[in-house]
């Protein structure tokens, strides 16, 4: 089942050719992990995507409030009879149809869509994992590529590119050759006790998880966080890399190019991660 506009549908509902998420990309949306019925970082998705449809100047509902869209998702995964388990949530905001490039409405609509994961908390995913760069396109930095829109060509080449070349995921560079994130999330670097990420300055996605991290480390006096841009020679001096995303959590990249890198911080951060969710719903885990 899926959720269109408060109204419980059949999950191979067919959407009007004229929808302009799939016409011209003019949507936004939000991937949430959400556990026993528990929707995680849901203040940080919410505000997130309040933002985003600001800066994409659509019309924010009057009834589009953070407790509404909250019991949306629950009602959505009781439809699905997921509420004991975990799953991954996609809201999805998307100008109503009408006009060319310039739209006749600023007004929305919205889809929630429901699929079952096995994980709960986050684990340490130690399987081999090999990246690369990806430099056959760039992102252009500015507002709109912090967003989560529905213009996703580049990390669609991109992912085709990492499985023609049996990589598990590539880094993305920005038109002045930083390094700004990976196909499917941020990317971190460590190097002693200095943790760096790159700024949204650069181009970078405004990640949910990303936030949640930086605000761990920042709490950690040993290490120092640096939000700066990546060169992609210094990842070859790193003690590791990890991208994250909310689904993930933290993925440690084991090998790029003839580099192979640890995870002790990745595993200490892990393990931060998950006492902070369990401390802010110790009852619903």
């Amino acid at each position: 089942m899926i959720n269109f506009n408060g109204t419980l549908l059949e999950d191979n509902t067919i959407l009007s050719a004229q929808n302009r998420g799939y016409a011209y990309g003019d949507g936004l949306f939000e991937t949430i992990k959400v556990v026993s019925d528990k929707i995680l970082f849901w203040e940080d998705h919410y505000f997130r995507l309040m933002a985003s449809m600001r800066i994409m100047r659509m019309e924010i509902p009057m009834n589009f409030t953070m407790e509404f869209l909250e019991a949306q998702i629950h009602e959505t995964i009781k439809a699905n009879e997921l509420a004991k388990t975990s799953s991954r949530v996609k809201l999805q905001v998307h100008r109503n149809e009408g006009g060319f490039y310039t739209p006749n409405s600023n007004e929305i609509s919205f889809i929630i869509t429901i699929k079952p994961i096995s994980e709960d908390f986050y684990l340490l995913n130690e399987a081999f994992y090999k990246v690369d760069l990806f430099k056959d396109y760039y992102i252009s930095p500015s507002l709109l590529s912090t967003l989560k829109t529905n213009n996703k060509a580049l990390n669609v080449i991109g992912s085709i590119y990492a499985k023609e070349n049996n990589l598990d995921n590539c880094l993305l560079l920005n038109t002045s050759k930083n390094v700004v994130e990976a196909l499917n999330g941020n990317v971190f670097l460590v190097k002693d006790n200095i943790i760096k990420t790159s700024p949204l300055t650069d181009g970078c996605l405004k990640g949910v998880m990303r936030t949640q991290l930086i605000n761990i480390i920042e709490t950690l006096s040993e290490y120092k966080l640096v939000e700066d841009s990546i060169s992609p020679f210094e990842i070859q001096k790193a003690d590791e890399m990890f991208i994250t995303n909310v689904i993930t959590g933290i993925q440690p990249v084991s090998k790029y190019r003839k580099k192979m890198f640890g995870n002790e911080f990745s595993k200490l951060l892990l393990q931060k991660l998950n006492i902070k969710i369990r401390l802010t719903a110790p009852n619903e885990f």
